[in-house]
């Protein structure tokens, strides 16, 4: 059938496959044509019945699509009066070039400070940062959820309090008293996705862009990346044995916090001596600064009792503690808490709200009864335990005599250990061999400051986790190696 005027517009490029709505498809095909701006505001659209004739569907499809459009303020005017393109010039806009899109600082920051991808698919020897989750009780946790799920209680199941679950920061407060010698109200925590989520939160909060940030060098880079997406001028702090040097701090200048790992340094492994505790926490109360206690793995200590928190020490409300069930459970739990300065515990809250207002309720709720019905007390002795067989195994089965590699040190706490390597060079050649034959090998060199004034060569060495296979598994690991690199 011929068309009964010339069509106003040029719309033959509309195709419609007919096995799909096809109103829907001219709805979305004539959208598009008016937001990037083909179809300009005024333009008249061609009669129903015309279109329909030109695509050769009914006119009932091309109805709809049109309503549709009027419904939605794309077109103005009504259907069988003359239909036209509405006036959208104030926010239509032509699409932008590619690589012309404005960056804002702090994505550029985030571009250049960002996480690594996590390792894919179960731990392998020597995966750094991850317990011996084989050994956690699933039924009894699936047991727990189970209870809790069937019938929670309606007062849990709306939004609940962003600090996190009442009786859950109870126990924790409990844990913290008798376990470490942390004295602390349950009102001072906050529960949190996991350590790097209560890192985030300080970095938030307590440094503005600009601010200079003292963190550990070598030290754990994500907390970096946290302060420095913050808008943070990060100034790396030496270690030695006696961990961050306090001294080197002072000198350092006007820092407006600090984040150390002083139970177990990481990545080195040293503990921060108390002479040096004290130091830290005079600094900051002198320079009126803030420190974050990082105590990812606390809990593992393989002689006498785990050591106080640095935290158990303040006196001035000067340190942020930061915990982790993550390394006693399982990663994937994303379960940690901030134990925070009864004057800054309102604004945590308050930006954790913000950010998701607060952590999912199953997860909280299972833990507080894992830790009440005596199950997380139990677990963490079965855990240090399996900690101490496994690093025992790999002390023992440890090649001797490794060109260019230091002897392994002693090893009195936490999940890894680090060795020095002689040159970066000689670090790539351990890694890459080891890697050919499936063993996890990390790289100190990579947890150093790129801008750090130590000699490259001397910040090379290995980094191994101990806990994450059995001891079976790690004496493979072990054999696989004396093949790889010739011993």
């Amino acid at each position: 059938m011929p068309l009964s005027t010339p069509l106003p517009v040029d719309l033959s490029g509309i195709r419609l496959d007919p096995a799909q709505g096809l109103a829907r498809q001219l709805y979305q095909a004539l959208r598009e044509r008016i937001l990037d701006g083909r179809l300009v505001g005024g333009t008249r659209l061609p009669a129903s019945r015309d279109l329909a004739v030109l695509l050769g569907i009914s006119r009932n499809s091309v109805t709809r699509a049109f309503d549709q459009l009027y419904a939605e303020g794309y077109v103005q005017g009504r259907v069988g009066a003359g239909t036209y393109v509405a006036e959208l010039a104030a926010v239509v806009r032509a699409p932008a070039a590619v690589g012309t899109t404005p960056v804002r600082p702090a994505m550029q920051r985030l571009q250049r400070h960002h996480l690594p991808e996590p390792l894919e698919g179960a731990p392998r020897a020597f995966r750094v940062g991850v317990p011996a989750f084989d050994l956690f009780p699933f039924e009894t946790w699936a047991r727990l959820s189970a209870r809790f799920w069937r019938k929670p209680s309606a007062a849990r199941l709306g939004y609940g309090d962003p600090a996190g679950d009442a009786q859950l920061r109870e126990l924790i407060a409990a844990y913290l008293r008798n376990s470490r010698g942390l004295h602390c109200d349950p009102a001072q925590i906050l529960v949190t996705c996991g350590a790097q989520q209560a890192i985030s939160l300080c970095a938030q909060l307590l440094v503005e862009p600009g601010d200079r940030v003292a963190i550990e060098n070598p030290g754990y880079r994500a907390a970096g990346h946290a302060f420095a997406v913050a808008g943070a001028q990060l100034q790396g702090i030496p270690v030695d044995g006696e961990g961050l040097d306090t001294a080197a701090l002072e000198r350092a200048g006007d820092c407006r916090l600090a984040y150390v790992t002083p139970s177990h340094q990481y990545p080195t492994g040293v503990t921060l001596s108390l002479a040096r505790r004290l130091e830290l926490l005079d600094w900051a109360e002198g320079h009126d600064g803030w420190i974050v206690e990082d105590d990812y793995d606390g809990e593992y200590r393989y002689s006498g009792t785990p050591l106080a928190p640095l935290a158990a020490l303040d006196r001035q409300g000067r340190v942020l503690y930061v915990g982790t069930f993550c390394k006693i459970a399982f990663p994937a739990l994303r379960l940690g808490y901030l134990v925070l300065p009864p004057a800054l515990v309102e604004s945590f809250a308050r930006r954790r709200a913000l950010d998701m207002r607060h952590s999912e309720i199953g997860s909280q709720a299972v833990m507080a009864e894992f830790i009440a019905a005596g199950h997380f007390q139990r677990h963490i002795r079965r855990m240090r335990s399996a900690a101490r067989s496994r690093r025992d195994a790999l002390l023992a089965g440890w090649p001797q005599n490794i060109p260019g590699c230091a002897p392994l040190p002693t090893v009195e706490a936490g999940l890894h250990l680090c060795v020095r390597v002689t040159s970066l060079a000689r670090e790539r050649e351990l890694i890459a061999a080891a890697a050919e034959v499936g063993v996890e090998l990390n790289a100190l060199s990579g947890y150093w400051l790129a801008d750090s004034a130590e000699p490259e060569d001397q910040r090379a060495g290995l980094v191994l986790g101990f806990a994450a296979v059995p001891e079976a598994r790690i004496a493979e690991a072990l054999q696989a190696l004396r093949q790889a690199w010739g011993l």
